[in-house]
């Protein structure tokens, strides 16, 4: 089973495609050039669920099974932001290029200088959308929630991870190891939820049930 990642994200590829291999041993993940697909899909959405079933769609070409994801930070003081412009925060706001992760931290840090600890609650979101070669499509939704620190801790993960503190571990995501942050995070959460509603809808069970 070939499942096509609409992503060029060589970590988020290696993140989803551990994820995968555990809850689907038999899939086969592969990116997008692997089957000549090389442009970036373009993320108008305004919401996680329509980016990533964009992204999907896109890979899918009515052959493969597609699968894209889109994730973010959403921050409760700043009304939910960064959200679905995570990645392109400090590039949205003309600070840097898109997908800097060192710019859109500093970002964020700057416009929560003046809040609160006890007010500085944020989620990681991840939806992750399939779109199968029938034209079926489906997602699936995890969250975590978290707070925001006012310094870097920890030198794993990528994005916002060493910004991200999980309270049930006291320790911020990016100094989790790769198996401690798969068991708790968004990601792990959608995937498992997914991996799930993948092997329903292969064994012919209909959208949405």
């Amino acid at each position: 089973m070939k499942l096509i990642l609409a992503s060029h994200n060589p970590k988020k590829i290696a993140e989803l495609r551990s994820l995968l291999a555990e809850c689907l041993p038999e899939a086969e993940v592969l990116p997008p050039d692997a089957v000549g697909l090389t442009g970036e899909v373009e993320e108008t959405g305004a919401t996680f669920e329509e980016n990533a079933l964009l992204k999907a769609r896109a890979v899918s070409q009515g052959r493969y099974i597609g699968v894209g994801d889109d994730s973010g930070l959403t921050v409760d003081a700043l009304n939910g932001e960064p959200g679905v412009w995570s990645a392109r925060f400090a590039a949205r706001s003309g600070l840097a290029g898109e997908h800097d992760d060192a710019a859109n931290n500093r970002l964020l840090l700057e416009r929560l200088r003046e809040v609160p600890d006890g007010a500085r609650g944020a989620a990681f979101v991840c939806c992750i959308a399939c779109v199968l070669p029938d034209g079926r499509s489906f997602t699936v939704r995890g969250e975590v929630r978290g707070s925001i620190l006012r310094a870097y801790r920890g030198a794993g993960g990528f994005g916002y991870d060493p910004l991200f503190l999980y309270a049930p571990l006291g320790r911020s995501f990016a100094e989790l190891t790769p198996a401690e942050k798969n068991a708790v995070s968004h990601r792990g959460v959608a995937l498992r939820g997914f991996a799930a509603r993948l092997a329903r809808e292969l064994a012919g069970g209909a959208p949405g049930d």
